[in-house]
């Protein structure tokens, strides 16, 4: 039975005039025809391939991702989110977003590059793609934003990073001085905390002796949010296995109903032949360790598949336990939208990961990670209030005592003023 959108193709086919070399020959008024035309057809596709019913909960779980920001808007007073590219484009409209993915292979069908098999297995693939990649995106920024949401009603709490009320998720370019910088940082009843988001990513690198020293980013696992206790404005330590300094605490979300049954290739990180030069630079002691120990076998059979050119392939509930032994944090949790299986649970957490699932959008299921994360709080501003105030001024580097004379003269100049903001408050006073 002829698909609606093979239907569309065969008429636009029949009205088109093609040239020799797959070029289009139409007028200005027919292009502009032909590309509406185009639009249709691509939407009855994509439609076809997800189905109304994944539309429509794309749509929805968009709304509650909008609605916990608008809260952070409320309680932390964040004027402006920064998504990706790809995800900005999917929340303001997920039909448009999907239909963009096939615009060439539209184009190349309808001039006879490729034909109709090859479209519909290429487009249904990229859209398949698309879908899942935002969706995972949309939930797990969705608790990202609603574990600060919760921290934030839990008393006085503003956004110290990054300043002038923006937030970004999105990481793009954020590592070009060679530094991996958080996210944000917030300042709760407790102290601060600062977050990570899909990290370690690549920072810059100039030489092949930086490179080196960077190739470790490239090949490095990535858990979906990393927390620090206090302050943290650079988690970057190439020197070190891993080559990021040990996170507090790690949170890894799930957003499908059966992703422990989901098989992950590790092929792209770990499958490269390995030689002696390899082995002085790239950062894979631990990663073997921690590897062998999730798939329970010995560090000489991972390394023996490694070397045979064989993907390494781990279910999905075995990656999360390999991010807890190559990066070690002292506490991390699971976060999954659907039931967890007893004994996908007790595995877990028989290795001290804790699992918080059929949490839906329900952020009253998140109130006890929110909590976990609060008590790994550190104070940010007794402990160095010079780191503090440079941090404030945006200095990167500073002399210490330059910058101790320059506030001793800043408050000699507004001594009076100071004394009005400070006289009445409980524990202060002036001399008799």
């Amino acid at each position: 039975m002829e698909k609606e959108w093979e239907r569309l193709y065969e008429d636009l086919r029949s009205k088109m005039g093609i040239g020799r070399k797959h070029a289009l020959n139409l007028g200005p008024s027919e292009r502009e025809k032909f590309i509406r035309a185009t639009d249709a057809l691509r939407e009855k596709f994509v439609i076809e391939v997800i189905g109304p019913g994944e539309l429509a909960k794309a749509k929805a779980w968009i709304r509650e991702l909008e609605g916990c920001a608008q809260k952070l808007r409320e309680l932390l007073g964040v004027r402006n989110i920064f998504y990706t590219r790809e995800l900005k484009s999917f929340l303001s409209d997920p039909l448009a977003h999907l239909k963009k993915k096939i615009f060439v292979y539209a184009f190349d069908l309808l001039t006879g590059k490729i034909d109709l098999w090859q479209f519909e297995r290429k487009a249904a693939a990229a859209v398949r793609t698309s879908l899942r990649t935002n969706m995972r995106s949309v939930y797990q920024t969705w608790v990202f934003f609603e574990l600060l949401a919760i921290i934030a009603s839990e008393g006085p709490c503003r956004l110290l990073h990054p300043e002038h009320g923006s937030l970004f998720v999105e990481r793009s370019g954020r590592q070009r001085l060679g530094l991996i910088p958080p996210n944000c940082v917030i300042s709760g009843p407790k102290g601060a905390l600062s977050f990570f988001l899909e990290v370690p990513r690549p920072i810059a690198w100039g030489d092949s002796h930086d490179l080196a020293r960077a190739w470790k980013f490239y090949v490095a696992l990535r858990p979906d949010m990393m927390v620090y206790g206090g302050v943290v404005m650079d988690i970057a330590d190439p020197g070190s296995d891993p080559p990021i300094k040990r996170p507090d605490f790690i949170v890894e979300c799930k957003e499908l109903d059966d992703w422990y049954e989901r098989v992950r290739d590790l092929k792209g990180q770990l499958s490269k032949p390995l030689s002696a030069e390899e082995w002085r630079f790239l950062w894979l002691k631990g990663l073997w360790d921690g590897l062998a120990e999730a798939m329970g076998v010995r560090r000489k059979e991972v390394i023996r598949m490694i070397r045979e050119e064989r993907s390494v392939r781990l279910r999905e509930h075995k990656l999360v336990q390999l991010y807890k032994n190559v990066y070690r944090p002292d506490e991390m949790a699971l976060v999954s939208r659907a039931r967890v299986p007893g004994d996908i649970r007790d595995e877990l957490e028989a290795q001290g990961i804790k699992v918080y699932d059929d949490v839906g959008f329900r952020p009253s299921r998140l109130v006890g990670l929110a909590e976990e994360l609060m008590s790994k709080a550190r104070p940010y501003g007794g402990g160095d209030f010079l780191a503090e105030v440079a941090r404030l001024l945006g200095l990167r580097s500073f002399d210490r005592e330059a910058l101790r004379k320059a506030l001793l003269e800043l408050v000699e100049r507004e001594a009076e003023v100071l004394k009005e903001k400070l006289i009445g408050r409980p524990g202060v006073s002036q001399r008799g």
